[in-house]
């Protein structure tokens, strides 16, 4: 199976190292002659020459791309199956202890002459063991398909175009940059790098990140090392497949990808390691082995006591383990993995990416969402919508309109301290444009700047600038610097960033003229509250200014930003999504308390709260600022926390704090995420909500779940996807659970009152295919009810097999065992013994009852007719080919021999189709009176 090397197997990686002999044979898998250890010992220089590319443009070639990508495969580190499908098929013949009892007695009955018998059980046997196999091939095919939902993706330059591609892509020689957040998609040669720090825990586990370079290693630095041996950690030249940049950024040339990485030789060691099962199955398991152990019990005491009655003991061996296979729900564990892998692709058709199968569990539990403003709950399309300068603007009131002079001549309104502002921002601004999009990529911060620039008729000037140093952006700092020498050998130091921070450090002002003025305090008031104004209208708004300094002192820190000029404002909008509102007023409907964190201003943030309908009682109450929260205990926080919606002026350490508080009350919390920052906190998070677009590598791997379109009510969608899925699990249990309790009863009461089996060996192992095939299945992809979300979430502690279900199956079972017997007890009163009639009605209107109550466990708590009776269309085929299967088992000859069955008469199947009906009418009948409970108390439900 293909796995990606980025996702889960990089994070159960860890774990797995922690075993000593594991973490042996780890290094002796490391210390492997593999391309890093050629290749950290070569210069740049002899890199580029034995690899035939350039530090610049790339591969040029397409043909030698396609060549080298025949020759070294895809960059996937993927293992072969030694076992063939033929091997695995016989090899469950021989697992299963209860398949080999039956294939006893088969043996048995074929030396005894019972030929027929033992070509009946046998085929019996061929058929259980079919159905088994195909649910594990497709739980194990779910599960592979899991693993490529989220597609490593890098950073590339080939023929001297940048472009994002399928990191599996890759060849040796490729170029690739990365930066802060990303994950290194290949082993690679570094030949440039600008302060690049790698965390190599997952592959070394040494926990400190490594600092690299693209100097090449001295190899006779290690000749006391065996063969000259250089170690993984001191290979400082390159960086190795999977590892994280935690600092910095650079530039390198791929040299090993696949399975001919240090990764790559690792995972293949790792890959016959069986990974942990989840809560969730855990806990099937566990129930499974009670059922099973309270089944051998019953069964034991029905063989006993058929024997002592003077029974065929052969009959009572046939029965027994026939009923063990039948009520022992082996399948148990595999179905729910089938369910929980089918729901998770489903989700991911919806755009949320469920990485790790138990988060599902977790889903349905969500009482606290915590999300980000900007390209979450907005689109992430930034639009410059205003501006303002002191110098010509004097007056608050009298702003620049972008919007309302759509049309206009910009130009116009181009005075000094206008231009000087949008010449800043497009310094300060890292959005580069690609030839092959046509488009500018990048922060959407940086793009809506940077195209402003055409509608005042000034083009981007960068090209014409030497950058000499570079402060970038951060939730702390609230700034971003740049030094630059332009083409006149002027330096300058130019700033853009939150309007506090950019006045804390300004002391002048540009007038209209572009002279620059004093800044008084008096002025800073002015500047504060157009500041205000424009974030009030729901705009982000930053600040500009710029100071010239001297050129020689090429280096640049946070100590130099001081004595600025102040040069403007620009307000930019990010308009709340379509979806948002809805998808708000639906979680809050269900409990579910929602909260906006973001780094915006107060007023930015309560007006898009207010557009999307997310609860204001009043700011005191309601809305909380970083400076607040960093005078708060997380105990203080716990107390205050519930009425609070806002977490303006929020760092990605506060976001850890706020997870820590909400945890501390005992709720279950979804964070949404996207910077390295961010990690901690959706690591702590029960569900760390990542994002697809706009999201790191450290996030996503940080992370439950992956939103592919950055979009907040895809949360909804997955928390409905997550409790219809538990909803699903319950119903199929209680279908299973109640089939397997009414066979057990069935031949435990006919031999307890002396009466013959209803019910021989091969018509109870049909009705096991029956109870863990197809009909069984179906259930666990019920279409989910879009009315879950007007429920309480669900406990942590809750259970599945809550009182509710047992008293649902119970009766259930109650209602299949009182119509069996009595079809039964009836055929047989006709003729005063048990013909191969009798047994035929019993085993028909037992399958009957099995169908409609697979009918009636479509849904816990409404009508069939409110969800749709053919809304499920594997449903409909499931029962459709049982029902067709009990038909052949009826009038088909070949059939009959082996189930012992005879053709039944029309007005016979007519009367054990309304018999039978009587569990899916009974059922109907209780969700009625149910829902009037409901009408009442909407929490019925929960209470019962």
């Amino acid at each position: 199976m293909s796995e990606n090397p980025f996702e889960s197997t990089l994070a159960g990686s860890n774990e797995l190292l922690e075993s000593e002999n594991l973490l042996s044979a780890t290094s002796e898998v490391l210390n492997l002659p593999n391309p890093s250890l050629e290749f950290c010992t070569l210069s740049t220089a002899e890199t580029l020459e034995r690899l035939g590319t350039d530090p610049i443009t790339g591969l040029n070639s397409i043909e030698e791309v396609s060549r080298r990508k025949v020759e070294y495969g895809a960059n996937e580190v993927s293992v072969e199956d030694d076992e063939s499908l033929i091997k695995k098929f016989f090899m469950n013949f021989l697992e299963d202890p209860l398949i080999l009892l039956l294939m006893g007695s088969a043996v048995i009955s074929f030396l005894m002459g019972n030929i027929d018998d033992a070509i009946s059980i046998t085929m019996a046997i061929v058929i259980v063991v079919t159905v088994g196999f195909v649910q594990e091939y497709r739980s194990e095919k779910s599960l592979e398909a899991l693993n490529k939902l989220v597609p490593a993706e890098c950073h590339l330059i080939r023929g001297g175009q940048e472009s994002r591609i399928l990191a599996s892509g890759l060849v040796p020689g490729d170029l690739v940059h990365f930066r802060i957040g990303d994950r290194i998609p290949a082993d690679i040669r570094i030949i440039e790098q600008v302060d690049l720090s790698i965390d190599e825990s997952n592959l070394t586990g040494e926990n400190e990140p490594v600092h690299k370079s693209a100097r090449r290693v001295n190899k006779e630095s290690f000749n006391d090392q065996p063969n000259c041996f250089i170690p993984l950690s001191n290979r400082t030249s390159i960086a190795y497949m999977g590892t994280l940049v935690r600092e910095g950024h650079g530039k390198g040339i791929v040299i090993g990808t696949g399975t001919n990485t240090c990764f790559g030789a690792v995972f293949e060691m790792m890959s016959s390691i069986e990974k942990p099962k989840t809560p969730l199955q855990l806990a099937m398991d566990k129930l499974g082995k009670d059922l099973s152990f309270m089944s051998f019990i019953v069964i034991g005491v029905i063989c006993l006591i058929g024997i002592i009655q003077g029974r065929s003991w052969l009959e009572m061996f046939q029965i027994s383990v026939s009923l063990a296979v039948a009520a022992i729900p082996e399948g148990l564990p595999i179905i729910v993995t089938v369910t929980l892998a089918l729901g998770v692709l489903r989700m991911a058709k919806r755009k949320a990416i469920v990485r790790r199968l138990p988060s599902v569990e977790t889903l349905g539990s969500v009482n606290v969402i915590c999300s980000d403003k900007t390209g979450t709950l907005t689109t992430n399309h930034m639009t410059v919508s205003k501006i303002w300068c002191l110098g010509s603007m004097s007056n608050k009131s009298n702003v620049l309109s972008i919007e309302k002079n759509k049309n206009g001549n910009l130009k116009n309104y181009l005075t000094e301290d206008v231009r000087q502002t949008l010449m800043i921002s497009n310094i300060c601004n890292n959005a580069s444009f690609s030839h092959e999009h046509g488009k500018y990529l990048g922060n959407p911060t940086d793009i809506a700047l940077v195209e402003q620039l055409s509608k005042f008729e000034m083009t981007d000037i960068r090209q014409n600038l030497k950058k000499l140093k570079e402060i970038p952006f951060n939730s702390k700092r609230k700034f971003m610097a740049t030094k630059i020498i332009d083409s006149e050998k002027k330096c300058g130091i130019y700033v853009k960033g939150a309007y506090e921070k950019v006045l804390e450090n300004s002391v002048f002002y540009l007038n209209k003229n572009g002279k620059p003025e004093k800044l008084t305090d008096q002025l800073k008031e002015v500047i504060t509250d157009c500041a205000n104004d424009l974030a009030s209208d729901g705009l982000r708004v930053l600040a500009f200014a710029k100071v010239d300094v001297d050129n020689e002192k090429a280096e640049l820190n946070e100590s130099e930003i001081s004595g600025l000029v102040f040069t403007g404002l620009i307000g930019m909008n990010d308009p709340p999504r379509a979806t948002v509102k809805p998808a708000i007023e639906q979680l809050l409907q269900g409990g579910v308390h929602i909260i906006m964190i973001t780094g915006d201003s107060e007023n930015t943030a309560v007006n898009i709260a207010k557009q999307i309908g997310i609860p204001i009682v009043s700011k005191d109450v309601s809305v909380l600022t970083g400076d607040k929260l960093n005078d708060m205990t997380d105990d203080q926080l716990a107390n205050v926390i519930d009425h609070v919606n806002i977490f303006a002026r929020a760092t990605p350490e506060h976001k850890l704090n706020i997870v820590r508080a909400l945890r501390k009350r005992g709720d279950i919390v979804a964070m949404t995420g996207d910077g390295v920052n961010d990690a901690p906190a959706l690591k702590l998070a029960d569900i760390g909500v990542s994002m697809g677009r706009m999201g790191t590598d450290v996030a996503k791997e940080a992370s439950d779940m992956v939103l592919t379109d950055d979009d907040f009510s895809t949360i909804l969608t997955a928390i409905e996807e997550g409790k219809g899925i538990f909803n699903n699990i319950q119903n199929f249990l209680t279908f299973q659970l109640s089939t397997s309790v009414a066979a057990l009863s069935l031949i435990a009461l006919s031999t307890a009152f002396k009466l013959p089996n209803p019910l021989n060996a091969m018509q109870i192992l049909w009705i096991n295919i029956l109870m863990d095939g197809p009909p069984a299945q179906s259930l666990g992809v019920e279409p989910v009810d879009n009315d879950v979300m007007k429920k309480p979430p669900r406990k942590r502690s809750d259970k599945i097999l809550t009182p509710f279900v047992l008293r649902r199956l119970l009766t259930t079972a109650v209602f299949i065992i009182m119509g069996t017997v009595y079809v039964f007890m009836k055929e047989m009163a006709e003729d005063g013994k048990v013909t191969a009639r009798d047994t035929t009605m019993t085993f028909t209107c037992f399958v009957f009852f099995d169908m409609f109550n697979a009918l009636a466990c479509r849904h816990s708590t409404k009508s069939i007719f409110e969800i749709g009776l053919f809304s499920n269309k594997m449903f409909n085929y499931a029962v459709g080919f049982s029902l067709l299967g009990q038909m052949c088992a009826i009038y088909v000859p070949f059939f009959q021999n082996i189930f012992k069955t005879e053709s039944l008469a029309f007005f016979d199947l007519v009367f054990l189709f309304f018999v039978s009906s009587s569990v899916f009418i009974a059922d109907e009948v209780r969700k009625y009176y149910s829902k009037k409970q409901e009408l009442e108390d909407p929490y019925y439900y929960s209470n019962v």
